[in-house]
Formats: C-alpha cells, structure tokens, sequence
C-alpha cells in the first residue's frame, strides 16, 4: 500500500522555488486559493503564529532533518483548537453512523486540519482524495511506496497528481532494513515465511515514521472487505496501534469515512464523478497491493483473497490495520479450545455434514456406491464464506445426479489431520472421491463459481 502527501493547494512553489518553468494547475477546484509566495511563507506574521511556524514533518524521526513536507503543504490550513484531544471519539463515532462520506470527510478535516493526511493506496480509495477535493478545504494525503508496486499503480499516482494539482508525497522503506532483508533471505522470502516480515520492513515502520508527525489519518477500510478483520471498523477511532505527533497511547485519531459503504457503491461514486482508477481494477484486481503479493480475483473468491493467496486465510492484514485483529480472536470469531464458535456455514438439506468418522470411512472405501464432492472449511474463514452461496447452488443441482455432496469442518482440533489426510493447503479445500477409486482428487483451481466446480465434477463422475 503506497501512502502519500499532499495539499489541495498549490504546493509546488515550496517543492522547487527557484524553478520558473512550473505552472500552476489548471484543474479547478472548491475552495482554491493563491499559493503564498516565498517571503510570505518565511514573515514574522506566520513564524510568530499560534500554531508551529511549520508542522512536523510527515517523516517525524528524532534527530533528522529530511522533511519531505512542503512548507506550503502545511500553513495554509486553518487553525486547530487544543481541546481536540479531548474529543469523544467514540461518541462522536456514533453520531456520525449514519453520516456521508463527504460529511465524514469535512468533519475530519474541519477538526485537524493540517494535522491530518490521507492514506492513499493507488487502488478505489482514490474516492477518498476525491471526497477532500470535494469539501472545499486543503488537504494532504500520503502513501506507502514499498519498491514493489505494479508500473500501473505508479501510472495512477501521476494522473492523480495531475487530475487534482496536487503532489502526492511518497514514504520510503529505509533502504538498510531492506538490504538487510533481501541479503538475508532473498527477494522472495515471503513466499515461504509469510508475507509479515516484509510488510513490517517496507510498510508499517514506514508507516509509523508517517503517522508520528500527525495527529489523525483517514483510511479507506470497508467493513465489506473482509467480513473477519474488518467488520467492526467505527467510522471514527482512537487509533489503537500506532501513536500520533504527541506520542502515546490515544495520541492518534483514526478516520474511516467510508466504513458502511458497499463496495460497488464505492465504484458507482468512482463512475459518476469520473476519477481517474487503477487499470489494473479492469484485469480482475480489486485489492491492490505489491506486485509479487496480488494477483486478480476469480470466480466466487472473496475480494482480498488475491492478497497473499499462498497462505492460510486467518488474516489477510499486513499490519497496517493490525487493530482490527484481536489477539483473543481468529477473523473476529472468539476461539473455544482451538475452535471458532461462529454460526455455521453451506447449511442446506443438499449438503451432508461429515464427522471426522465419516470421512475416514470415505478414505477408506475403494468400490463406493456413489462419488462425493466434500468441501473443507472452516466457517470464520472469508473465503468460505465467499463461496458459500455458489457451493450452495452446486449441491442444488446435483440432488439426485448420484453424486453426494458434503462438507467437513476441518479447523481446531480436526486441522492437523485434515493436513495429515486430506490434502488441506488452506481453507477451502475441495475434493472429489470418485466412485472407484480410494484417492480423493483435489480440485486444483481456485475458481469456485458454480460452472467451473460442475466441470470438475462432471469430468470425473
């Protein structure tokens, strides 16, 4: 995810002040005013003001001095009042449930000002720049650039950039940890290590660095996007994680304006306003993030499942917005002695539930009186719970075909010998048991759409 700086202003005369062959903007916008030419920027007027001659800079370290904030970039917002931090935030929360983006949008950037920025990730939550430019005020935004984003996310920054006169700010993974890492353990270790270690190097200290010269951020989190991690997200948050210009806990506000809306409202927004996208969302990419960590969605996966495909679906965070994973649960569901207690899924008079008995048997028969298609899941998992309605509509048609269709529950206690016996890689797994043979055939691809599952079976009944 590539975060990234900027002001609805014109900044550009603070990036190069001595260059004359820069023009201003032309896209019009609300609430637009005059940059402040150089000396206004430097007069006794502003560096006597109540407010910080200039705000700390985005990449706030101790003892550094490479602000890559624009001194235009953070005067020309208005005041912030210091009774901010004593805001009800959980209150507040609920009296803006039912509130509009937009609103949302002009209530955070009302109450901080320069002080808050927004985090943009090259993908749909370009409507959330779109909603700042909206409200009339000056604004900034920022964005994580890891060294690994797609050449087209790079493409969308410029156009971004040039559609709203702005510039976006880029933070940058610090190139001794990263040498550290790939000298290590390869270009590459995430793919058999867990994508954790590298998402820790090249977003969340980056991240963190960010965060620490500001005191809110807006996210684009959806409660939709995942139905684990992300289902409770407020619309407005003390950001539990990370800390804020002041440091310490509750020193950071956290923004999400879009939190109750769908995501093909999102994308309804996106077309009515006509704002420039990611091409990439027109190849089957709906989350966007590095290169060699996303991969389009197919059929009947759930739309983060083409994030960090090669692993288990517990958490598909890269720590950005570890808040949202609590250390007690597993994708929001609380754990009973290894087993989520949440309501079960692909419950239907078509499906049989297998016991773990069951199953053996089914391993075990080599002549069976019909073939069976068994799914492996586990009911907290998104992507179960994505393919519920297509696997629902698949046992529909094959009631009274001769093929029985079943589903077994193989996380907690049940998981190591679903691994040990029955091929699990990660949730779902599904398998075909043919009539006369006593090895059970995985379907080997992750298109889980009602026609894609029928030419499996069909192939093989």
């Amino acid at each position: 995810m590539a975060f990234t700086f900027t002001s609805s202003s014109a900044i550009h005369g603070s990036l190069s002040s001595s260059s004359s062959s820069y023009e201003h903007p032309k896209v019009s916008q609300l609430g637009t005013f005059q940059p402040l030419d150089r000396p206004q920027l430097l007069s006794s007027t502003v560096l006597n003001s109540r407010r910080r001659s200039a705000v700390k800079p985005l990449y706030a370290e101790p003892k550094r001095n490479d602000s890559i904030v624009p001194s235009a970039a953070t005067i020309v917002a208005p005041e912030v009042g210091e009774s901010v931090e004593a805001e009800d935030f959980e209150k507040l929360a609920k009296e803006l449930q039912n509130a509009s983006p937009l609103e949302v949008m002009d209530k955070a950037l009302e109450k901080f000002g320069d002080d808050i920025a927004i985090a943009f990730s090259g993908a749909e939550d370009v409507a959330l720049i779109e909603y700042a430019h909206l409200t009339g005020r000056p604004y900034r935004v920022f964005s994580l650039d890891t060294g690994r984003l797609n050449p087209e996310t790079y493409q969308l920054f410029d156009t971004v950039e040039k559609h709203y006169g702005i510039r976006i700010e880029y933070m940058f993974p610090d190139s001794v940890e990263v040498q550290a890492l790939v000298r290590t353990k390869g270009l590459f270790s995430f793919y058999e290590d867990g994508h954790q270690e590298c998402c820790r190097v090249r977003k969340v200290r980056p991240l963190r660095r960010a965060l620490k010269g500001l005191r809110a951020w807006i996210t684009g989190q959806r409660k939709d996007q995942s139905p684990g991690t992300r289902s409770e997200i407020p619309i407005v948050q003390v950001d539990p994680s990370f800390e804020g210009l002041d440091g310490g806990a509750g020193s950071l506000v956290k923004w999400n304006p879009v939190a109750n809306v769908d995501g093909k409202d999102i994308w309804n927004f996106l077309r009515a306003m006509n704002v420039p996208v990611n091409s990439l969302h027109s190849q089957g990419y709906v989350s966007i993030g590095c290169e060699p960590c996303t991969r389009p969605v197919l059929p009947g996966q759930h739309e983060r499942e083409g994030r960090w495909w090669w692993e288990d679906a517990k958490a598909k965070e890269c720590g950005l917005h570890k808040g949202n994973i609590k250390d007690e649960t597993v994708n929001g569901a609380a754990q009973t002695n290894g087993t989520a207690t949440v309501a079960d899924i692909f419950d239907t008079k078509d499906i049989v539930t297998l016991s773990k008995p069951g199953v053996e048997n089914l391993l075990k028969l080599e002549d069976r009186r019909e073939p069976w298609l068994v799914v492996l899941y586990a009911p907290w998992c998104q992507f179960c719970q994505a393919m519920e309605g297509s696997y629902v509509e698949l046992a529909e048609k094959l009631a009274g075909s001769g093929v029985k269709v079943g589903k077994f529950r193989a996380d907690g206690d049940q998981k190591a010998f679903a691994q040990q016996e029955l091929q699990l890689g990660s949730f779902p797994t599904i398998l075909f048991f043919p009539k006369h043979s006593s090895k059970a055939i995985k379907y080997p691809s992750e298109k889980r759409d009602v026609d894609s599952l029928l030419a499996f079976v069909n192939a093989l009944r």
